[in-house]
Formats: C-alpha cells, sequence, structure tokens
C-alpha cells in the first residue's frame, strides 16, 4: 500500500483518502482488511467505499479527496471530513464532515479537524474557493462554519433528497485571500 498525507491535531489522527488509493485498497486487501483499515463495522458503509471504487470517484476535472478522522486515545475511526465535488480546472471544492456515531458529537472533534482540513485544501490542494452546504436546522454545522468565517452566499431551494423529503441547502464559502487575512488576525 502507498502512502497517504497525515496530519496530526491534539486528540485526531487525519488519515488522507485519495481516489487511487480506494482503488489500490481495494485491488490488494481483503474486505476484512477494508473494513479494518476504514474503521468500519457494517455492510452498508462497506458498499458505499466499494461503490465509489466501481463507480469511480473522479472524472478528468472534478475529484474527491477525504481524511478519515481516527481518534488517538482509542485508534478508532470517528469520522470523515474532506472534499467532495472538487474541480481541478477552477480550484473550487465541497467541503464535507461527518462523524459516525452521537457519542463523538458535541466535544468538539470536528471543530478540531475542520480548520486542518480547510487549511490542507487552500495550502495543499490549491484551492481558490471551499463552499459547504448545509441544512438550516443543522445549528451546530452553522455555528462551526461562522467560527471559520464562512460567509454565507444564499439558499439553494429544494436541493437536497433527505428521507423523502426535499429540503433547502443554505450556502456558505470561504476564498483563499479571505481565509489568509484572518489568519494573520
Amino acid at each position: 500500500m502507498f502512502t497517504t498525507p497525515e496530519i496530526n491535531t491534539d486528540r485526531l489522527l487525519l488519515k488522507g483518502i485519495s481516489p487511487q488509493f480506494i482503488n489500490n485498497l481495494f485491488a490488494t486487501q481483503t474486505k476484512e482488511q477494508i473494513m479494518d483499515f476504514l474503521g468500519i463495522a457494517d455492510e452498508i458503509a462497506f458498499n458505499q467505499y466499494k461503490r465509489m471504487h466501481e463507480k469511480g470517484m473522479e472524472t478528468h476535472r472534478l475529484s474527491h479527496f477525504f481524511f478519515l478522522l481516527i481518534e488517538k486515545a482509542s485508534q478508532k475511526t470517528i469520522g470523515v471530513c474532506g472534499f467532495h465535488t472538487w474541480n481541478t480546472t477552477h480550484h473550487r471544492a465541497e467541503v464535507f464532515y461527518t462523524l459516525r456515531n452521537d457519542n463523538y458529537k458535541g466535544k468538539g472533534f470536528m471543530s478540531e479537524a475542520l480548520p486542518k482540513v480547510v487549511a490542507y485544501g487552500f495550502n495543499e490542494m490549491n484551492l481558490h474557493r471551499i463552499q459547504a452546504l448545509i441544512a438550516d436546522w443543522n445549528t451546530p454545522s452553522l455555528k462551526l462554519l461562522q467560527r471559520l468565517n464562512f460567509v454565507k452566499e444564499g439558499v439553494l431551494r429544494q436541493d437536497y433528497l433527505f428521507n423523502g423529503n426535499y429540503e433547502d441547502s443554505h450556502c456558505y464559502s470561504l476564498l483563499k485571500a479571505e481565509w489568509e487575512n484572518n489568519a494573520k488576525k
């Protein structure tokens, strides 16, 4: 297996996962080894990664890159954070993040991980713009984006299908120059 980028925080190890890494993982490892490495315990999660491998995670200009969030104390993968719809031509991507279990929510893990992932996006992926689409009811996500100085741009009406209902997405973005100016403060 080849190496992936890693980022350390106080409580987390962020292990980078690229399309090439996923393809190599499925080409060289058993199902059990894949599930163990990715920190997944059920068929649904395994099949999501398998679909990524089989259907592809990139086109000629769009790609996907994310980090597994591994809690150092337990060595368990507790979530993911990264970029989908990474447009390499226009240097923009949409950030996504989730914790796999409610027991990890409200403990500051995403507040610890997301700033590092945003910095990686601007510094290593050459992004000019990072955007986030969130539901209006997702107050923890809104507060997280506001702490990182994301700017609300507007609402995409009935943009997201969730539990059989179309919901609005609130669009927030951060430009590299804004991020750099905030870092100087």
